[in-house]
């Protein structure tokens, strides 16, 4: 396994291996990996010949700088992990060469993709991952880009601009993974104590609830949102930033679910975010509920 730093040395890997007509999958991350991410490399492992993963923790994506300052950066384990994985490249582009003094080019989306959810939650937040992702594809000039369902508005919005401005990257989108105990898999996740990762669970269970609720027959909006802040914010610590219930295709809000909605979520435990969704006519999310004590 290679490990590149400059852009120039990313360049020259990526041209010779698409002058001898490989097919390159790409996994862009923000390091701290974790299984979640793993399964992403061998997505890509299965629609390439050569793997890259980028490890790049992107400081126009933050609206917080605290929220910059203690994201965690494990750079030797996520090395030993992508090793592991059989990645044959991980590039790890330094910030003064990605933002030089000086920049001043981004790429911003406008409309229903950026109009709601973390989009407001955290302003600006997306023109820094859609200037990044920009930046990150034009340099490796991947065939084929693997991002994770669990930031599924991050996912959209990839594949619109991607689309949008003709890079000519097929994007995939692979399925959410979670723990054992339901908690879906966040490089912030590694912030969580104990007692913290007990009431984050509240964030899942809550959503469970709520698709149950759907699949029972409750359509109403209001109320399968209420059912999930009633169940977050019975913790003391935990905040609710956002929930609503969002249509696919189109990515609407919608007064009334169906089939084709989503009821995404993000919530604030002891100051970590973090987000999930569940598609209302899926699969359980596998979190223990006490249906005795809800009875």
């Amino acid at each position: 396994m290679e490990v590149l730093v400059p852009i120039a040395d990313m360049r020259q890997w990526s041209r010779a291996q698409l002058q001898r007509g490989a097919r390159i999958g790409f996994v862009p991350t923000m390091g701290a990996l974790h299984a979640g991410h793993l399964s992403l490399v061998q997505r890509a492992r299965q629609l390439a010949d050569r793997v890259v993963v980028s490890i790049f923790v992107n400081p126009t994506q933050f609206d917080n700088q605290q929220d910059l300052a203690t994201y965690p950066r494990t750079l030797d384990e996520d090395l030993a992990l992508c090793r592991q994985a059989g990645v044959d490249v991980v590039w790890t582009p330094e910030t003064a060469e990605m933002y030089p003094d000086g920049y001043c080019t981004f790429v911003e989306m406008y409309g229903p993709l950026t109009d709601k959810l973390c989009a407001i939650a955290r302003p600006g937040h997306f023109r820094g991952v859609c200037t990044v992702v920009t930046k990150l594809l034009a340099v490796v000039r991947p065939d084929v880009a693997i991002f994770g369902q669990k930031d599924l508005q991050q996912a959209l919005i990839v594949s619109r601009m991607v689309a949008d401005l003709n890079l000519g990257v097929e994007i995939v989108v692979a399925p959410t993974v979670r723990d054992r105990d339901g908690l879906a898999l966040s490089s912030r996740n590694r912030r969580l104590t104990p007692a913290m990762r007990a009431k984050a669970l509240a964030l899942p269970r809550g959503l469970e609830l709520a698709r149950r609720a759907y699949r029972g027959g409750e359509t109403e909006s209001r109320k399968l949102i209420e059912i999930v802040a009633e169940e977050v914010l019975v913790n003391e610590g935990v905040d609710l930033d956002y929930c609503d219930v969002v249509s696919l295709p189109g990515f609407q809000e919608a007064e009334r679910a169906d089939d084709r909605c989503v009821l995404a979520a993000a919530v604030f435990v002891d100051g970590v975010r973090l987000i999930d969704h569940v598609p209302l006519a899926g699969e359980a999310i596998p979190v223990a509920i006490d249906d005795d004590e809800r009875a």
